[in-house]
């Protein structure tokens, strides 16, 4: 006699069940999204200015790396520490920040995290009027402490008050022996400070790339100290492009951090592994710079950007640092430990 077995029904329903179950639970802790046809996940991400220094998150947005990751990123422009004002708002999710906006936000006691380094070396220059450089008899060569004193007496342009911007300048100005108080600071737009540079309102500019590059190469401008550099050389690491975002926020949205983390995974990659596209994706963004200009722009900021975007204290304690010595924060007021305002969690 052959005995023939009985086949249960909901046997092969449960291994079915049990099967998508492990793709769900394997698609969060990934960050992709479970399914094509699931809702995006929106967030609200802050850039504090239009600037190449963000080329991963054009490299994210252009290549669908955010909608890869089930993300529906809506951009918000809020100039400066606005970023970082509106994160701790919470009228943002995400904001593209720096070092020296979420240690001096920790100062006073509002604490944020950052998920993702975008540039770990500084990149600003400060640059006087060809001019004004020729009549000081600039040398390049000098020291420093004396190319800084250039400064003296003089008007610059910065992006807004107390930003790195801000603080570099400051900064620059006590390695050349000066009272930073006595260099006189604008708060202007790229594109405001050059003209006003063209028409003489003002003696130089604090400034990154592209219009760096573009004033070297037209000549209208003589660069006196350069971060990217060695200006000076403690500064380096830096944290001069984090991600920032709420610690609340990742607790109660964990795979929405995640997404962005892995999505900008993506594009550090795809800035220095696929340079001809990015740097054609910087073309689109900027198209009013000349091919050559863009050019060194993109090594500027393919050299500031880290083969892995994980932030570190290092660099966010350098941040702190320039904070102290430009005179916006006390020696009291220096936090004692940065490790509570980082994490690699989502961008390993």
């Amino acid at each position: 006699m052959r005995w023939s077995r009985s086949v249960n029904p909901e046997r092969p329903r449960r291994r079915v069940a049990a099967l998508c179950g492990a793709i769900l639970v394997a698609a969060a802790l990934t960050g992709i999204p479970a399914a094509s046809g699931a809702e995006p996940d929106p967030v609200v991400v802050s850039l504090p200015a239009e600037s190449v220094q963000f080329l991963p998150f054009y490299v994210a947005q252009d290549e669908g790396f955010f909608a890869q990751q089930g993300l529906a990123v809506k951009l918000v422009y809020l100039a400066g520490v606005g970023t970082t004002n509106g994160v701790i708002s919470g009228a943002v999710d995400f904001g593209f920040s720096n070092g020296a906006s979420i240690t001096r936000a920790a100062a006073r006691g509002q604490r944020l995290i950052a998920i993702a380094l975008m540039a770990d070396r500084p990149t600003w220059s400060i640059i006087l009027r060809a001019d004004v450089a020729a009549a000081s008899h600039f040398d390049p060569q000098a020291p420093l402490a004396e190319r800084a004193r250039l400064m003296a007496g003089r008007r610059i342009a910065v992006d807004s008050i107390q930003s790195v911007a801000h603080a570099y300048t400051r900064v620059m100005a006590k390695l050349g022996g000066l009272d930073p108080e006595s260099v006189a600071v604008s708060p202007l737009a790229a594109t405001e400070a050059i003209a006003a540079m063209q028409r003489k309102a003002i003696d130089g500019i604090t400034i990154a790339s592209p219009w760096q590059e573009q004033m070297a190469a037209d000549g209208s401008g003589t660069i006196i100290a350069d971060s990217l550099k060695g200006d000076p050389a403690w500064l380096t690491p830096f944290a001069g492009g984090l991600v920032i975002t709420r610690v609340s926020f990742c607790a109660e949205r964990r795979q929405s951090c995640l997404r962005m983390g892995q999505a900008l995974v993506a594009a550090v990659t795809f800035v220095h592994d696929r340079k001809e596209d990015a740097l054609a994706i910087l073309l689109k963004h900027f198209p009013t710079f000349a091919p050559a200009v863009l050019q060194r722009a993109f090594e500027t900021v393919q050299t500031a950007t880290p083969a892995t975007p994980a932030p570190t204290a290092a660099a966010v304690a350098n941040s702190d640092h320039l904070n102290l010595e430009a005179g916006f924060i006390t020696v009291d007021e220096q936090l004692k430990s940065y490790d509570g305002l980082v994490t690699d969690e989502y961008v390993r």
